[in-house]
């Protein structure tokens, strides 16, 4: 050790007992606290510990390094060295420990779980949602599974290694599931670093991220679309339908007019249908989109709401 520094050795630590401050050389003292005896004749105080002490504007401060049991001779100094070195740089070494301090109760206070975060992020959004079923399909898929691998992570902490874990294990056996969940854990981690809970790039993103690490949904499992009436048969496909007296071939019949979605016809009212303007005006919240429908009404059309109400489409 330099001259002025390393006075005390690790025995002298041990043996010391006086009560009193010992120089260990560069600001480094052991403090050794007053020993007393109880009213039953048992030793009391006596603890030692570390004080690292420097001047600010012409006056002490003591900033407490930690007690002899928990921190050593050697680590005393190496914190004693820090604190030296914040002192060259001008800092405090109290007020620098107390807004690490602050900082960091800050950011616990900030911190949420990504069960927590996708939680919030559900009930933020689900008054858009078109039903209670949309939003329940998203909390059972997360929780099974996200949740099981870093639901009780802080949101934080999820990064491309946990997001891969989850969608890994059924990105072959289950593309359309993996690919749903992929979306969601994406929108998760999107509204917690809107929020602050996160940094960063989000590690579920697809384009230019995950694209790399997993083969588009399309190689995985070819699309197979439902079967097709052919073009040609349509005519007489109508024709045998319209031979049927049921309520439900009319729906068809009218669905086939009008390239509406089979939920679209099934609760259509009739203060939407204008006859005379031959318009069928679909409200906002019946459509996927969110946004208000109309219809042409073809003559073959009205005549299957003229059949179905028993009236004179003209």
């Amino acid at each position: 050790m330099a001259r002025g520094f390393g006075k005390l050795t690790a025995l002298q630590v041990t043996r010391i007992t006086k009560r009193g401050l010992y120089n260990d050389g560069g600001g480094l003292y052991l403090q050794v606290a007053k020993t007393s005896l109880d009213e039953d004749g048992v030793k009391r105080g006596g603890s030692k510990s570390w004080l690292f002490r420097y001047k600010v504007n012409g006056k002490d401060r003591w900033h407490g390094l930690g007690p002899v049991h928990t921190i050593s001779l050697t680590q005393a100094r190496e914190k004693a060295g820090d604190a030296r070195r914040l002192r060259l740089e001008g800092l405090d070494p109290i007020a620098t420990k107390r807004s690490a301090r602050a900082i960091a109760k800050v950011e616990a206070a900030k911190a949420i779980t990504f069960d927590k975060a996708a939680e919030t992020y559900i009930k933020s959004h689900e008054a858009g949602w078109r039903s209670a079923k949309h939003g329940a399909q998203w909390t059972a898929t997360l929780k099974s599974y996200a949740s099981p691998l870093f639901g009780s992570l802080p949101v934080a902490l999820v990064d491309t290694g946990l997001v891969m874990k989850a969608l890994e294990p059924i990105w072959k056996s289950k593309p359309e599931t993996a690919s749903r969940i992929r979306g969601r854990i994406e929108a998760v981690l999107d509204w917690a670093k809107v929020r602050g809970y996160r940094n960063g790039e989000n590690p579920a993103r697809w384009k230019g991220h995950l694209d790399h690490l997993l083969p588009a949904r399309g190689k995985v499992q070819k699309v197979e679309h439902h079967a097709a009436l052919r073009y040609a048969e349509i005519g007489a496909f109508v024709a045998d339908l319209r031979k049927r007296e049921a309520v439900a071939a009319r729906a068809l019949e009218l669905l086939i007019y009008t390239a509406c979605r089979t939920s679209e016809i099934l609760k259509a009212k009739w203060e939407e249908i204008d006859l005379g303007d031959r318009v069928w005006t679909i409200p906002s919240e019946r459509m996927k989109a969110g946004v208000e429908h109309r219809v042409p009404l073809s003559d073959p059309a009205l005549e299957v709401l003229a059949t179905s109400a028993k009236v004179d489409p003209t």
